[in-house]
């Protein structure tokens, strides 16, 4: 209750008053914005107005700035909340589904609860933690959806979900009490999330397998899980999706239920979207480094997909055990990041000094995959100087530490 009370006097007419006045403060500012403000106004009132500012001011890279200025969060809200591009294509896969009404269990803040009602869908959204409730109640009323979004407190293993065409399940993945999201330390901004991340998709809350069992009651059902979940993991009856945004890799999601296709993988990248369905190819074979690299999306390996971008480029693997693709011509595809390779170079820290100063390159993009070494090490240690700028991979080639040279590929 101790968080109650300050997150229900932001709701009043001071306290609206109170955000609006803050709005914006920056965080040099904020002890002479307080002092002056708890002249007139409780100090406890003053404190929640500021940290939600701060909050909100975090959360608009997640949620625009135009919504995040109208939500209220909490710190962990911030941090677990689905961004909302991705809950906005997961709404509108389920819509196309045919899915009308959906319980959105362990809610959290409301995030995805809010991308489904602007959907169209009737949202059931349930929390067992009582602030959090609160909050994602004053989220639908402040976007003007409560209309569309019944907010409960309850266990969700404890919620009859029948009357509904769709279940969705956010299980909390950093500790916290079963049932709902972890419980929020403050409504005050500064603070870390609580609790750790979580990988074992049986200690989330609640665990998977209760998640698949409530998926299966259901004639469509989503569950959002984190995206390194082992393959092996993955229900036969599930598809399974991997999600990225602007090239980050930002969840998995398994589906059930009518009109999805049991044992399918697949990546989806955003902005589009674009899917890429996996078609069981074997490993692609490893050859010679060519003229173009190309590096993958991260929900592309993520799914396993590698080799469907390796074939649709002509490709093979410069490893075995490393998820760059090599190939002679340029096919550009909307899957992986495609570069020319000017040089191959055995790892060397004094050789690329040399060949960056040769080449007057001051502006260097360090990207690496299987090796040990630290780009910003790296790049202190050949101190980039000049007009030009290279890109250089930091990678394994047939088993042996390389460095391949270049430059995004036009086309």
């Amino acid at each position: 209750m101790n968080d109650l009370l300050p997150f229900r006097s932001l709701l009043t007419p001071e306290g609206r008053a109170l955000l609006d006045e803050v709005r914006g403060t920056a965080p040099a500012d904020e002890l002479a914005v307080a002092t002056r403000l708890r002249r007139e106004h409780p100090a406890d009132l003053v404190s929640a107005a500021l940290g939600q500012a701060r909050l909100r001011q975090r959360a608009a890279a997640k949620f625009g700035a135009e919504d995040a200025e109208r939500m209220f969060f909490t710190p962990n809200g911030v941090e677990q909340s689905t961004r909302t591009s991705v809950a906005a294509y997961r709404a509108g896969r389920l819509r196309d589904l045919g899915v009308t009404s959906v319980a959105d269990l362990c809610c959290g803040i409301g995030g995805d609860a809010l991308a489904l009602a602007r959907a169209g869908i009737r949202v059931l959204a349930v929390d067992r933690d009582p602030l959090t409730v609160e909050v994602a109640r004053a989220n639908a009323e402040a976007l003007g959806l409560a209309e569309l979004i019944e907010v409960r407190e309850a266990d969700v293993t404890e919620v009859d979900t029948s009357a509904y065409d769709a279940v969705f399940v956010d299980p909390a993945r950093r500790g916290g009490r079963p049932g709902g999201a972890a419980r929020s330390a403050s409504l005050r901004g500064g603070g870390r999330a609580t609790g750790g991340r979580i990988f074992d998709p049986e200690a989330y809350s609640p665990p998977l397998s209760w998640a698949v069992g409530a998926a299966s009651a259901a004639r469509v059902a989503a569950l959002k899980i984190a995206p390194g979940i082992p393959h092996e993991t993955v229900p036969a009856d599930a598809e399974a999706e991997w999600i990225s945004d602007g090239g980050d890799v930002k969840e998995a999601v398994l589906w059930f239920g009518a009109g999805i296709r049991p044992g399918a993988v697949r990546a989806t990248l955003l902005p589009g979207p674009r899917s890429l369905l996996g078609r069981g190819l074997p490993d692609p074979r490893v050859r010679p480094v060519g003229r173009y690299l190309y590096e993958p999306d991260g929900a592309v390996i993520r799914a396993h997909l590698v080799a469907e971008v390796a074939e649709s480029v002509g490709g093979g693997l410069v490893d075995a055990t490393i998820a760059y693709v090599t190939a002679d011509e340029l096919r550009p595809t909307p899957y992986a990041s495609a570069y020319e390779i000017t040089d191959q170079l055995h790892f060397s820290v004094k050789k690329l000094k040399a060949l960056l100063r040769e080449r007057e390159v001051g502006s260097l993009t360090v990207k690496k995959r299987g090796s040990a070494v630290e780009p910003e090490e790296l790049r202190r240690k050949v101190k980039p100087q000049g007009p030009n700028s290279a890109t250089v991979f930091l990678t394994r080639v047939a088993g042996a530490p390389t460095m391949l040279l270049g430059a995004p590929a036009n086309g």
